[in-house]
């Protein structure tokens, strides 16, 4: 399988609304073949894959959908935590009758995404997580040197950020998709329907609610890693700004983990270079 164009829009996925765990989730499903869940981050919808599903979905069956709070997916009061994500994951595929996928997860979804990986490796055999780091493990030390993102504090503040930002949406998603491909943008069309999924009161709350949820999550992952490791294969992509600092984490507590950074890059990987993307997804799941 090389990288192609993008699907035209008369071969757009296919959208699914689907309940599990107490929410209706929309999914993006599209493809024949083995399952391959793909993940998005903040301030992404599925859509974040616009660019790669065509290309995976000539092998795959691609599932990707809006994590709770985001997109179309349902504005959850709770649930923001890593292992609530991923028991709607787990759910997702068992709805859709998956029972063996590969996982890919990128920004905040990475930690659910290990977490799902590390506890039903009878589920996923893959898992490919990108441009993110996993709480407090050990091997981001350089990564965090001056400290977090500004933009995880800001986020943190339980009715703050929301607020503040509210009829601001658009300049706020602007930066982020700026910063996030080193200055090149998104393609119109994906930026717009971002603005969209994150403009509002509630919609900015849902998607702060993932970065309150930060410090639990935290919890989770070292109280998963002290009593177990994740025995699937797993790749790290790393690209600007963080580079190979979730490969050293990996090293840690993963038997079969490579690292993979790609050049030239912003955070935003499938929509700043997504072809590199994926020739790299390709060489690991096939």
């Amino acid at each position: 399988m090389s990288p192609t164009a993008s699907p035209s829009p008369s071969e757009e996925p296919q959208l699914l609304r689907i309940p599990v765990n107490g929410i209706e989730v929309n999914a993006a499903v599209r493809g024949t073949g083995p399952a391959l869940l793909m993940l998005h981050g903040f301030p992404h919808t599925w859509r974040l894959w616009s660019q790669v599903i065509g290309p995976l979905s000539e092998h795959h069956r691609v599932i990707a959908p809006d994590l709770r709070g985001l997109g179309d997916s349902t504005r959850a009061a709770d649930g923001y935590d890593a292992e609530n994500l991923a028991r709607d994951a787990e759910q997702l595929l068992a709805a859709l009758n998956v029972d063996s996928a590969a996982v890919v997860g990128i920004d905040a979804s990475a930690a659910p995404a290990f977490l799902l990986a590390l506890r039903r490796p009878d589920l996923v055999h893959r898992t490919v997580l990108m441009e993110a780091i996993l709480g407090r493990l050990p091997g981001a030390e350089d990564f965090l040197s001056a400290g977090a993102p500004w933009w995880f504090g800001f986020h943190a503040v339980p009715g703050l950020a929301e607020t503040v930002l509210s009829g601001h949406e658009r300049e706020y998603v602007d930066w982020f998709l700026a910063a996030g491909t080193r200055g090149r943008g998104v393609p119109a069309g994906v930026r717009d329907a971002f603005v969209a999924a994150y403009t509002g009161t509630e919609s900015l709350r849902c998607a702060f609610e993932h970065y309150r949820a930060m410090p639990e999550t935290a919890r989770q992952i070292q109280a998963a890693t002290t009593g177990g490791r994740l025995t699937t294969p797993v790749l790290a992509i790393g690209a600007q700004p963080v580079g190979p600092a979730l490969y050293h984490q990996l090293k840690q507590v993963a038997d079969d983990v490579t690292g993979h950074t790609i050049a030239e890059c912003g955070h935003i990987i499938p929509l700043d270079q997504p072809g590199a993307l994926l020739g790299a997804l390709t060489d690991f799941l096939d």
